[in-house]
């Protein structure tokens, strides 16, 4: 794994001399971010050893690297799902290869449904706590030291700091956040109505395909994260229609500008 790691960085580094210290990992129909990075270079995933390529919509398997509010990021514009077929390691590698790289805080997006009736389509979430309800975990198999700990601590795996900073800049800016937890659920079917239900009964607000393992690999090299749902449709049985991806796509390029403000003002005071 170490050797992967390096071989993937040392790829990346070839390409572009800036050294990022914050990560973004951007969901579906959010990848407009990525955009707007000045003196970026962007690298297909398929010239990145080791880096998989998301079939999924609304992903554009690019690594941007530039510079953003004076900060300078490495973005994912587009990431790896399970339920694609990768192995949870594949699907986390470039968590790994980002901490290789320099990075110590990341901000991870999703689109996602809203299970908390209280939500509508169109809301930003700031997730304050996540629930696996896959039978997987990406640190499964032996530990290895240089990356992380056996036993990573969760309590405060998104920061509580990152988020206090991210509830005040929305303040400041006048964009509502609602806060809850997230589920992660494996697809790439839907919910049924009767699982929703669980859902709701077991706490969560937000329900998604992605984002959980790659913050617990991110927790595990000891870094920051701050997550960021977008919540582009009501959970199945919620409301009296049919879910479909198009609506995950075309509901986050309305919330794109209220994304985009929200993030880029988050990384200029982190």
């Amino acid at each position: 794994m170490i050797t992967m790691i390096n071989e993937a960085k040392d790829y990346i580094l070839s390409k572009s001399h800036l050294k990022p210290s914050i990560g973004l990992i951007l969901g579906s129909g959010l990848g407009s971010l990525a955009d707007e990075l000045s003196n970026s270079v962007n690298i297909p995933y398929d010239e990145i050893p080791h880096f998989a390529k998301s079939g999924a919509i609304g992903h554009a398997n690019e690594l941007v690297i530039g510079e953003l509010n004076g900060k300078i990021v490495v973005a994912m514009k587009g990431r790896f799902h399970y339920y694609e077929g990768f192995s949870l390691e594949e699907v986390t590698f470039p968590v790994r290869v980002m901490k290789a790289l320099g990075v110590e805080q990341i901000i991870v997006t999703n689109a996602c449904g809203a299970v908390n009736t209280s939500f509508k389509p169109g809301d930003l979430m700031l997730i304050n706590d996540h629930i696996n309800l896959v039978s997987n975990n990406p640190l499964i198999g032996p530990n290895n030291d240089q990356l992380g700990t056996r036993f990573p601590d969760l309590s405060d795996a998104y920061s509580k700091e990152l988020r206090a900073l991210a509830a005040k800049v929305a303040a400041e800016k006048g964009i509502q956040l609602k806060n809850g937890v997230y589920a992660w659920w494996t697809g790439p079917a839907y919910e049924t109505p009767a699982e929703i239900r669980m859902i709701r009964i077991l706490g969560a607000d937000a329900v998604g395909m992605s984002t959980v393992p790659e913050v617990i690999v991110a927790v595990h090299g000891g870094m920051k994260v701050l997550g960021i749902s977008c919540l582009t449709n009501m959970a199945c049985g919620i409301l009296d229609q049919s879910l479909n991806h198009q609506e995950v796509i075309e509901v986050a390029a309305l919330v794109k500008d209220k994304f985009l403000t929200l993030v880029k003002s988050v990384v200029e005071k982190m």
